[in-house]
C-alpha cells in the first residue's frame, strides 16, 4: 500500500506542476483564460472532449454494472461514441465557427440577452451540484478503500482542481485532461491485457460470464435493453452536442483543428467501450465474490470491483495508478466546471450589468475577477460535496444522478434544437425547458415504467428493467414532447416583432463560415508541443521508475511497457515543437 500512496502523491505534484507551467499562458487576456484564446491544437481539444464525457463512475458504478449485468453498460458508452461522430460530421466546427469565448455567449446570439441570463444562472446551479456530487462520491469511495477521513479527501482533491483552474484558466484544464487522458489509457490497456490472459482470452471471457454475457440476469424482455440503446443515442447526442457543452470546441485553433478533436474523442471513446470493461466482466468469473469484502460501501459494494480485480491480478503500485485514474476523471469533470462557472458569470452576467451602468472595465482586470470566481466556484463546490458527504442517511449518488438525467435533457433541448430551427419565438427556449421539467416529473410520478407495461399485459418487471424502461420512457418523452413542443414554437413565430433577427442572421451565417489558421506552427502550437511534451516525459519516467517495486518479472515488465508508451509520445511531441521558419500566422476569429 505504501507505494500506491507513493504513486498518488507523485500524481498530485504533477498536476500542480501543470497548472504552474500553463500559467503564463492565460495571463494576456480573458479569452486567453475562458477558452485558450481559441488557439489550441486538435489532439489537446480532442482529450478535453474525452474526458469531459468521462468520469468516476467508469471505473465504479459503470464498472459494477458490467460485473453484474454484462455488455449491456457498453451500449451508454456506444451512445457517447456515436455523439462523438456526430460531432465530426456536423457539431464541432460549427461550434468553433459561433466565434464566441464562453457558451452563454453562443445562446445570446441565438436566443437574445434574457434567455442568455436565464441559462447562466440555471447553468451555473446546475454545474455546481453537479461537480459537488461527483466530488463527493470519489470522496466517499476512497475513503472508504483507504479508509482515509471522507473530509481531508474531498478538500485534498478539490483545492488542487482549484489550483489548476484558478492559476492556468482553459491551458491548465486542457493540458491536465491530456495528461489525465494517459493515465486513463495506462491503467485501462494493462488491466485489459492481464484480464484477458487470466480469463483465457476473449472467447472464455464471453463463454464463462454467468447470466449471460450479451442480455445478462434479470433481463425477461429482450426488447427493453434494445429500446434503452435505440433512445440513448439521441440523448447522448442531446447532452454532449448542444450549445452549451459546445465549450469543448471553443478552444480549437480553427474548424479543422475542431473536426479532428472530435474524431479523436471519438476514437478514444470507442476503444475505451471495451477495453474498460473486460476486468470487471473478466472478474466475473475468475472472482465472483470480489466485492464482499467491501460490506462498508452498502449495496454499492460492486462499485469496488475494478479496484479489487486490481488488488487480486495487477502488480503492486496499480492500485495507486487506478486511483489516479479515478480522480483524474473526477478532477477533469469538475476543473472544466469552474473554468467555465467563471466564464459565464463575467462574460454574460458581470459585464451586461456593469454596462447597463456605463462603465467600462479592461480586460486585465475582467481576468483577475474571472479568476476569483474560479476560486469561489471551487469553495462552493468542495462546500457542496462536504454537505452532501453530511447525508449519509441518503443514497445521494442515485438520487442525483436522477436529477442530472430529469434535468440535463430538458435544459439542454433547445440548445441543440435551436441550432436548426431558426424562427422562433424570444419564449421558445425557456418556455421548453419548463414543459420539459414537467415531462420529467409526469415520467417519474404518473406514467412509470409499470404503468406502461400494464398497458402492454405485462404483470410485473424486475428491477433492472424497471429502471431500463424508465431511460426509455423520460428520453423518449423529451424526444417526442418537449423537443416537438420547441418545434411547434415557429408557428408562433413573427418576422415583424423579432427585435433579435439581425444578431440571429448573423449567428447563422458564422455557422457556416469556417475559421481558417495558417497551417504554419505558430508559438502557441509550440508552446503547447514543448511544455505538454515535458509533462508527458515526467510522468514516464514515473511510471519507468515504478519497475523498481518488488514485483513478479512479467509486472515489472508491464511497468517497463506503459513508460515506454507514454515516453514515446512526450519525445514526439517536444520534437514536433522544433521552431520553423514562419511568414505569418492569422486566425479568423
Amino acid at each position: 500500500m505504501f507505494y500506491d500512496y507513493l504513486v498518488i502523491g507523485v500524481y498530485f505534484v504533477l498536476i500542480l506542476a501543470i497548472g504552474a507551467v500553463f500559467a503564463r499562458m492565460a495571463e494576456n487576456s480573458t479569452s486567453d483564460y475562458f477558452r485558450g484564446g481559441g488557439r489550441m491544437l486538435w489532439w489537446m481539444v480532442g482529450s478535453t472532449a474525452f474526458m469531459a464525457q468521462f468520469s468516476a463512475v467508469t471505473f465504479t458504478g459503470a464498472a459494477g454494472k458490467a460485473f453484474d449485468d454484462g455488455f449491456a453498460i457498453s451500449l451508454v458508452y456506444i451512445g457517447n461514441t456515436f455523439a462523438y461522430l456526430c460531432g465530426w460530421a456536423f457539431f464541432s466546427h460549427r461550434f468553433r465557427q459561433m466565434r464566441v469565448d464562453t457558451p452563454t455567449e453562443a445562446v445570446r446570439r441565438r436566443f437574445g440577452h434574457g434567455n442568455e441570463l436565464f441559462f447562466s444562472w440555471a447553468l451555473i446551479v446546475f454545474s455546481f451540484l453537479n461537480a459537488g456530487v461527483w466530488l463527493n462520491a470519489l470522496g466517499v469511495f476512497t475513503s472508504a478503500v483507504f479508509e482515509a477521513d471522507i473530509t481531508l479527501t474531498i478538500i485534498a482533491i478539490g483545492l488542487t482542481v482549484l489550483f489548476v483552474s484558478v492559476l492556468s484558466g482553459a491551458w491548465g484544464v486542457v493540458a491536465s485532461d491530456f495528461v489525465q487522458t494517459l493515465v486513463v489509457a495506462v491503467i485501462s490497456v494493462a488491466c485489459a491485457v492481464v484480464a484477458l490472459v487470466k480469463v483465457g482470452g476473449p472467447v472464455n471471457l464471453v463463454n464463462n460470464f454467468p447470466g449471460g454475457f450479451f442480455i445478462g440476469p434479470d433481463m425477461n424482455y429482450v426488447w427493453i435493453l434494445v429500446g434503452t440503446f435505440i433512445f440513448f443515442l439521441p440523448k447522448q447526442i442531446i447532452t454532449i452536442m448542444n450549445l452549451h457543452d459546445s465549450f469543448r470546441f471553443l478552444t480549437a485553433k480553427d474548424s479543422i483543428n475542431a473536426r479532428k478533436a472530435s474524431l479523436l474523442a471519438m476514437t478514444l471513446m470507442g476503444v475505451g467501450t471495451i477495453v474498460w470493461f473486460i476486468p470487471p466482466w473478466a472478474a466475473a468469473s475468475l472472482y465472483p465474490d470480489a466485492t464482499a469484502g467491501y460490506a462498508n460501501l452498502g449495496n454499492k459494494a460492486a462499485d469496488a470491483v475494478y479496484l479489487e480485480f486490481t488488488r487480486l491480478a495487477m502488480p503492486a503500485g496499480t492500485i495507486g495508478l487506478l486511483m489516479a485514474g479515478l480522480f483524474a476523471a473526477s478532477m477533469s469533470s469538475m476543473d472544466s466546471a469552474l473554468n467555465k462557472n467563471a466564464g459565464i458569470f463575467v462574460r454574460s452576467i458581470y459585464q451586461p450589468f456593469i454596462a447597463k451602468r456605463n462603465r467600462e472595465t479592461s480586460d486585465r482586470k475582467l481576468l483577475r475577477i474571472s479568476q476569483f470566481i474560479s476560486f469561489l466556484s471551487g469553495l462552493l463546490v468542495i462546500t457542496v460535496a462536504l454537505w452532501f458527504a453530511s447525508l449519509k442517511e441518503l443514497s445521494l449518488f442515485e438520487l442525483m444522478m436522477s436529477v442530472s438525467t430529469m434535468v440535463q435533457v430538458p435544459m439542454m433541448v433547445p440548445l441543440l434544437f435551436g441550432i436548426f430551427i431558426k424562427k422562433t419565438p424570444p419564449w421558445a427556449s425557456w418556455a421548453t425547458v419548463a414543459v420539459g421539467l414537467f415531462v420529467s416529473w409526469f415520467v417519474m410520478n404518473v406514467f412509470t415504467a409499470d404503468v406502461f407495461a400494464s398497458l402492454f399485459g405485462i404483470e410485473s418487471l424486475t428491477d433492472r428493467e424497471t429502471i431500463d424502461m424508465n431511460i426509455i420512457l423520460t428520453i423518449g418523452g423529451h424526444l417526442f414532447i418537449t423537443a416537438g413542443f420547441f418545434c411547434a414554437t415557429s408557428l408562433f413565430y413573427n418576422e415583424s416583432t423579432d427585435k433579435h433577427k439581425l444578431e440571429t442572421d448573423r449567428f447563422f451565417e458564422d455557422l457556416q463560415t469556417p475559421v481558417v489558421a495558417d497551417d504554419q506552427q505558430d508559438d502557441f502550437d509550440r508552446q503547447q508541443r514543448h511544455k505538454l511534451g515535458l509533462m508527458v516525459k515526467i510522468m514516464g519516467s514515473g511510471v519507468l521508475l515504478m519497475a523498481l517495486i518488488p514485483n513478479p518479472m512479467w509486472g515489472r515488465l508491464m511497468f517497463v511497457a506503459c513508460a515506454a508508451a507514454i515516453l514515446t509520445i512526450g519525445i514526439m511531441l517536444q520534437k514536433s515543437s522544433r521552431p520553423v521558419v514562419v511568414k505569418s500566422s492569422t486566425v479568423t476569429v
